[in-house]
């Protein structure tokens, strides 16, 4: 990770650059050493900035999981080699989440994103189950974690805003979920873990109305989730999924004429 200072350095420059105004809430909830996944909320193309300056607040350093096709890039593969970012080839998953795990066993933080897409809705949306086992096969601890503002600079359906400004950014570290139980079960923890933080982050954010990068819940204008886009993991642990006027802002006209729902990923 011998680049990983230099481009720490210029996450800075360009924080400041932009008059970016990130607070930081429960930092001390990142271990201070050792593995762990930090299991981040996925709502826009600079998540990781905040994501990665939190980790410095903490004196530690994150290892990001991105697409293989970006060390295609000449400029893109030497930054993600120096910084220890670890491809993901989904034609060779098993590879990648091999090497999370042995970068997590040796005391290493991890990154992933368990939506693993930039949810449209700014909600959380379905997870995978990837970072449970990671958490679980490598014996560490989740550590979740929001980044919430970030979106409304660059993110999928919202009209980008790169120059100097100072918009507020939040992030929240909720306690470490320890590796117990199995996938299904770690990953509802989990959700519900950062449910919760979310929750706490937005409580005391400011959210114009009809606003782009605003949930619909909320206010915004932002699409709403479709409640088959979030019940799978509502339901990970059992638990009942989301209706009509619920937090996370998915309905349907009639929740009685709705088909059945598995519980089966």
């Amino acid at each position: 990770m011998r680049l990983y200072p230099a481009v720490e350095g210029t996450l800075r420059v360009v924080a400041r650059v932009q008059g970016l105004q990130i607070a930081y809430a429960g930092l001390g909830n990142i271990p201070s050493r050792g593995g762990a996944v930090v299991a981040v909320n996925h709502t826009g193309y600079l998540d990781f900035l905040p994501m990665a300056l939190a980790a410095r607040g903490a004196q530690r350093r994150v290892r990001l999981m991105a697409k293989a096709e970006f060390a295609d890039n000449a400029v893109l593969g030497v930054l993600m080699r120096g910084c220890g970012v670890i491809p993901v080839d989904r034609s060779a998953g098993a590879d990648s989440y091999a090497a999370a795990v042995t970068a997590l066993r040796g005391g290493d933080l991890v990154a992933v994103y368990p939506e693993s897409t930039i949810s449209r809705s700014f909600e959380l949306e379905t997870f995978k189950s990837g970072a449970a086992r990671m958490a679980l096969d490598a014996g560490v601890p989740i550590v979740p974690m929001i980044v919430w503002g970030a979106q409304r600079i660059a993110s999928k359906g919202v009209p980008r805003s790169i120059g100097r400004h100072r918009y507020p950014i939040a992030v929240g570290v909720g306690d470490p979920i320890p590796p117990i139980g199995d996938p299904r079960a770690l990953t509802g923890t989990l959700r519900r873990a950062m449910r919760s933080v979310l929750d706490e982050v937005q409580s005391g954010f400011d959210h114009p109305a009809g606003a782009p990068w605003v949930p619909a819940r909320l206010g915004g204008s932002a699409p709403a989730p479709s409640c088959e886009d979030i019940r799978g993991t509502e339901h990970v642990d059992g638990s009942p999924g989301p209706g009509p006027g619920t937090m996370d802002g998915c309905a349907h006209p009639d929740p009685d004429s709705s088909p059945p729902m598995s519980t089966e990923r």
